[in-house]
């Protein structure tokens, strides 16, 4: 296992000039040894292209990688000892599955010995024990994707264990077994998992540490906690949370707060101007008429999602979306309503970065 640390930029062009010319914009980050992280953000924000540059499949355009302070920017993905684990399987249809297991092992001319002690266990804990002396030509996607998950997880001896999007192609119904694994491996194993995904859900339900990245730049790093209390970027409040956080545009004057054309009083001291407020759905409320930090505004609609209702309303055109209990008793489309904005959770921004 490794620290690894990353000071670079990375660009697929061979002369960029400005930000989006780079896949990745310069940066500083650290992975520590043992950790369970996950690269966060949609197709095409860098998240691939940083998780190759660690595994050397990718030399960087600018700057180096360092494993535990040692330089391996121009080296292989064999002298860094990575295991890396694709979207799709990787693995010998010929062979069986204790045999793709111990492949890498056997590469390594460990003892026959060590190498049956080591499949037993990484297949008792991917749960394919009873599995070991089928080939693999005949399993189902699901089971072969846990094959090059536990080909990744089998050696003792590897800096780190990539993983890029390995779920994409295993049943939705699967997926959170397959998570739970991982997890519990992680716990068992203490290998330095590093994870690519775009989904939240699988990223904030593994990773210790959540990278969130949007176009080739990291905007938060923190634990699920911290990325949903307090996103650090307006990016992080959008795409964290189902649905994500609720914006509204609001003016600072003469010690009032404008939002939507409603004066209220300031929550706390914020700079006059223009900023953007941000408060989750999860923590509007109904509230009093004209009540402190309260919004009149319109009923769009109330949908009922079976664990929640979702109401959503207009204020100045904008629309905010609330979460309620399922036993709450709500207004209906058309209705007027006050809802609570300003609080404790209220986040403020300014050119997309939280206000201290």
């Amino acid at each position: 296992m490794a620290r690894i640390d990353l000071q670079l930029a990375h660009s697929y062009k061979p002369d960029p000039r400005q930000d989006s010319d780079y896949a990745l914009l310069p940066l500083t980050m650290s992975f520590e040894d043992g950790g369970a992280y996950a690269l966060l953000g949609p197709s095409g924000c860098g998240k691939t292209t940083m998780l190759n540059i660690m595994s050397g499949l990718l030399v960087p355009s600018q700057g180096s990688v360092l494993f535990d302070g040692r330089d391996v920017t121009r080296a292989s993905p064999q002298q860094r000892n990575i295991a890396q684990v694709f979207q799709f399987p990787v693995i010998y249809d010929t062979m069986t599955v204790a045999e793709n297991l111990a492949f890498p092992l056997r590469n390594r001319k460990l003892p026959e010995a060590r190498i049956r002690e080591r499949v037993g266990r990484i297949a008792e804990m991917l749960e394919m024990s009873g599995q070991l002396g089928q080939r693999a030509a005949g399993l189902s996607a699901d089971a072969k994707q846990k094959i090059s998950l536990g080909r990744g997880l089998v050696r003792e001896d590897v800096a780190a264990v990539l993983f890029d999007e390995p779920l994409t192609v295993i049943d939705p119904h699967l997926k959170w077994q397959l998570r739970r694994k991982l997890k519990q491996i992680h716990r068992e194993l203490k290998l330095t998992l590093i994870y690519v995904t775009h989904d939240q859900v699988e990223a904030l339900t593994f990773a210790e540490q959540v990278v969130v990245m949007t176009r080739g730049r990291v905007v938060q790093v923190g634990r699920p906690g911290e990325l949903f209390e307090r996103p650090q970027h307006s990016f992080v409040g959008h795409f964290i949370g189902s649905p994500g956080m609720n914006f509204l545009p609001v003016q600072v004057r003469g010690g009032e707060l404008d939002v939507a054309g409603q004066r209220q009083p300031l929550p706390r001291a914020l700079p006059e101007g223009g900023l953007m407020l941000g408060v989750r759905p999860e923590y509007l409320a109904l509230a009093p008429a004209h009540a402190p930090g309260a919004l009149l505004c319109q009923v769009a609609r109330v949908q009922d999602v079976g664990t929640h209702q979702m109401l959503t309303a207009m204020v100045d055109g904008q629309a905010l979306k609330a979460r309620f209990a399922p036993e709450q008793a709500l207004p209906v489309a058309g209705d007027s309503v006050w809802l609570q904005v300003l609080g404790a959770h209220s986040c403020f921004y300014r050119n997309e970065e939280l206000l201290p």
